[in-house]
């Protein structure tokens, strides 16, 4: 197989890390961490510029028609340089519910926006009972003439106290856990009966718990089929794993690469601690498992584009678990090689390993995916 990039595929390599490289060090991002959105507004305006906002969305909607390598070239470059700009909820998810089920009046309606960075958006689906199952959902939207009356309450919404619209999962009939009658809903964050309470996350991003008390929506509101929406849900949950899986392989990268500078200038007896034999064997196995992270990574990335969802579920599994193995391993060895300065704030590694734990359970940690491999009938 050719894993070579073509030649937009490289300027847009090119192009995005130049921008993370010259506005995106890490005492900038503590800067834009401390602004009241915990990003920046102003390099959100520059990923618009650049494109990177539209690069998901066909030409018709406003955006660029790219595909999934072109979202894990991006994903890697946030990842390594540890972006706090909440391109996973707005684009990738949100995008991807738009992109995928969305109406044309729908489209026309929020894509404008979404690309050119003038309007946030958050995906309210986590339960407090929920765990990682896609399908438990007690939120219920409830018929009211032509619209929905939603109610129920979501939490740990990545970017959902500064979203101006927010994709909320309910439940338009049957039980906690029947795969029929979930519906997907376009809810404005401003709604009367929304509620929500933002607060940070250990990685330095920004979550909320957002309650809905008898929100009223249009019956335009619901994106696709309001009582088979799982399967789209489902399907968007696997596109964003795999860009997760991608963001990964980059934060790794520059975790690996930030604990070998290390190694070099660190001194012990008079040597730089990088001439000692174990150290460089456990910076090799770093880079094993790295590489062993990036071959699922790509996997996933075009799994992701199979139909067969079952095949598509199964390989993006498969790749969350060896991501999550190999983030687990050089996340701790980033911390034990820095030694007690790898804890501490002023030390961007302890800062990687935080982004990596928390990428490790966002849709289902290893042991998760481990289980539904093995469900499956696969093998790790």
């Amino acid at each position: 197989m050719d894993f070579d990039l073509s030649e937009e595929q490289r300027l847009l390599k090119d192009s995005v890390e130049g921008l993370l490289k010259s506005a995106y060090d890490f005492e900038s991002r503590k800067k834009y961490g401390a602004e009241p959105d915990g990003f920046s507004r102003a390099i959100w305006g520059k990923f618009a510029e650049q494109g990177l906002l539209g690069l998901p969305f066909s030409e018709a909607d406003g955006g660029f028609g790219a595909g999934s390598v072109e979202t894990m070239i991006v994903m890697e470059a946030l990842g390594r340089a540890l972006v706090l700009e909440p391109y996973l909820p707005t684009v990738i998810l949100a995008g991807g519910f738009l992109r995928r089920a969305g109406s044309a009046e729908q489209k026309a309606a929020y894509l404008p926006g979404l690309i050119d960075g003038s309007k946030l958006f958050a995906f309210a689906q986590l339960e407090k009972s929920s765990r990682y199952d896609l399908g438990d959902v007690t939120t219920t939207a409830k018929p009211q003439g032509d619209g929905w009356v939603i109610d129920g309450d979501k939490t740990v919404v990545l970017n959902g106290d500064s979203a101006d619209v927010l994709i909320v999962t309910a439940r338009t009939k049957g039980g906690q856990r029947d795969r029929d009658g979930i519906g997907v809903f376009l809810v404005p964050a401003n709604a009367k009966g929304v509620s929500r309470k933002g607060y940070p996350t250990q990685d330095g991003l920004r979550a909320a718990d957002i309650s809905f008390n008898g929100v009223v929506v249009g019956a335009d509101a619901a994106i696709g089929d309001p009582a088979q929406g799982l399967p789209l849900i489902e399907r968007v949950v696997d596109d964003a794993r795999a860009a997760l899986c991608a963001e990964a392989v980059g934060a790794m990268e520059e975790s690996l690469k930030t604990t070998v500078e290390y190694l070099k200038t660190r001194t012990q007896f008079g040597v730089p601690i990088a001439s000692f034999q174990v150290l460089q064997h456990r910076a090799a196995d770093m880079f094993v498992a790295l590489e062993q992270a990036r071959s699922m990574a790509m996997f996933a990335i075009m799994a992701s584009d199979f139909e067969d969802a079952k095949q598509r579920a199964n390989a993006i599994a498969a790749a969350k678990v060896q991501v999550g193995r190999s983030l687990k391993f050089i996340g701790e060895q980033s911390i034990q090689l820095h030694g007690g300065i790898g804890v501490t704030m002023e030390a961007k590694i302890g800062h990687y390993f935080k982004r990596l734990t928390m990428i490790d359970r966002t849709f289902g940690d290893a042991d998760y995916h481990l289980a539904r491999v093995g469900e499956a009938g696969g093998v790790i």
